[in-house]
């Protein structure tokens, strides 16, 4: 993948980080999109700084054209992507299936909505150009559920969409396609901070739902990513890749 340009969303922490890491191993430029310039500035020097290509953009894609934004200054800033990773998400702390349409459409917003604008400006080129790369981290809670309501509904929906646009883009050289991860422990995130206030319910938390005796790290879903983005990865357009680490109990995910 040598030469190549990623755009990563969420890519200061947990899996988008990851992603980013591993991408840049592999030769790839990587745009670096997050909230926290901290953050941001931190990954970009580990990836070895602005002098191999990488930069970064410190934005709240969730804000009012943010996703506009976003491209405009690529354009400007980095050049075209070959490559996105939709890392962006996440509850939100919505709990309440009967939550109000206001919260609903927070999760939607960042869980779906985002992926959507940012595809619909970052894929014409790609098809223009004949190839490109559009990865979405998805979740086991959109096959079944495994987290609240509003999080399994719109995973769901993240998930279709890969599986309609993937066909879609299919002769086009640029593929689509769904991680679906199981528990993945990150730093400072909710599993890291409830094995430390809760080590036991956690420990039957993995005895009872996690088969492989442990969580995932954010690094092989990051690996699954990498290969999703190169070369090798044209068969996979519109698949749904679980990696769960056997979490998953649904036989079926999406029909064909």
């Amino acid at each position: 993948m040598f030469g190549k340009a990623a755009l990563v969303t969420a890519s200061s922490r947990g899996i988008g980080r990851a992603c980013a890491i591993a991408l840049a191993r592999e030769g790839v430029r990587v745009l670096v999109c997050a909230r926290g310039a901290d953050g941001v500035n931190e990954l970009i020097e580990e990836l070895g700084g602005r002098a191999e290509g990488h930069a970064g953009i410190v934005l709240d894609l969730c804000e009012q054209d943010a996703p506009e934004k976003l491209v405009g200054r690529l354009a400007s800033d980095f050049g075209h992507v070959d490559i996105v990773v939709h890392s962006l998400g996440g509850t939100l702390s919505v709990r309440d299936t009967f939550a109000s349409t206001g919260d609903w459409r927070r999760v939607w917003r960042l869980n779906f909505e985002v992926a959507l604008e940012l595809n619909n400006l970052l894929i014409p080129p790609m098809r223009e150009r004949g190839w490109g790369r559009i990865i979405a981290i998805s979740s086991v809670a959109a096959v079944e559920h495994q987290a609240s309501a509003s999080y399994s509904v719109v995973k769901a929906a993240l998930t279709a969409y890969g599986r309609v646009l993937g066909r879609e883009l299919a002769s086009s050289g640029v593929v689509a396609c769904v991680v679906v991860p199981g528990t993945v422990l990150t730093d400072g995130g909710v599993w890291d901070v409830r094995r430390r206030d809760d080590p036991a319910a956690v420990e039957r938390y993995i005895a009872e739902r996690l088969p492989a005796g442990e969580f995932q790290t954010p690094e092989q879903i990051a690996d699954t990513v990498t290969f999703l983005a190169s070369e090798r990865a044209s068969p996979f357009s519109g698949s749904t890749v679980f990696a769960d680490g056997g979490q998953g109990r649904s036989f079926f995910s999406l029909p064909s």
